[in-house]
């Protein structure tokens, strides 16, 4: 009999996450995910307490690649024009069926749950904040600023929706540039 690896915490949170992106909440259960990892349930109590830890644990993860790292790699090029675009291109531009983008509209329905509730509020803030940040830098007043970040973040949550129902009606490719151009002139016409 093959000797079984030794997980970690984070081969857990990884496989909760993929669960989650493939079935939402409902598929964040242990002993499918043990069986996934050809791990026991024992191996999920030496690193978690219980099913909602585990389920902290991934949307956690989520939020981190999701929302911090994207904003960390947009934040490395100086040029704000050029930022914005960066982030359009990666927010729009991953809208292939990664991972990320399945958690965020598998979150969707059930934003009301008490453990995503929370995540939902704090990474909408921190992307808003960030796009507002954006705008302003680009001289536009603050209440104009917002407004357009709000007018950003929702183009990105419906283009997300359309890639996911209808994802031939969505620009990809080559065609993908041309789009972002025309969305980040659009938000930063005066």
């Amino acid at each position: 009999m093959p000797e079984r690896k030794r997980l970690a915490a984070r081969d857990w949170t990884a496989a909760a996450l993929a669960a989650l992106a493939r079935g939402g909440i409902a598929a964040v259960a242990v002993e499918p995910i043990a069986a996934s990892l050809g791990a026991t349930k024992g191996s999920f109590y030496w690193h978690f307490s219980n099913r909602d830890a585990l389920l902290e644990a991934a949307l956690a993860e989520w939020e981190r690649i999701d929302t911090e790292e994207v904003i960390a790699l947009v934040e490395a090029e100086p040029d704000v024009r050029r930022r914005l675009r960066l982030l359009l291109t990666v927010a729009v531009g991953g809208h292939d069926g990664s991972p990320g983008e399945r958690v965020e509209l598998a979150l969707q329905p059930t934003a009301n749950h008490p453990l995503v509730a929370p995540v939902l509020a704090r990474v909408s803030a921190r992307r808003l904040d960030y796009l507002t940040a954006q705008f302003t830098a680009l001289g536009f007043p603050p209440a104009q600023a917002r407004q357009r970040s709000l007018l950003a973040y929702t183009a990105y949550l419906g283009h997300a929706q359309l890639a996911h129902a209808t994802p031939q009606a969505t620009p990809s490719g080559d065609a993908l540039p041309a789009y972002v151009d025309f969305v980040i002139s659009t938000l930063s016409a005066r």
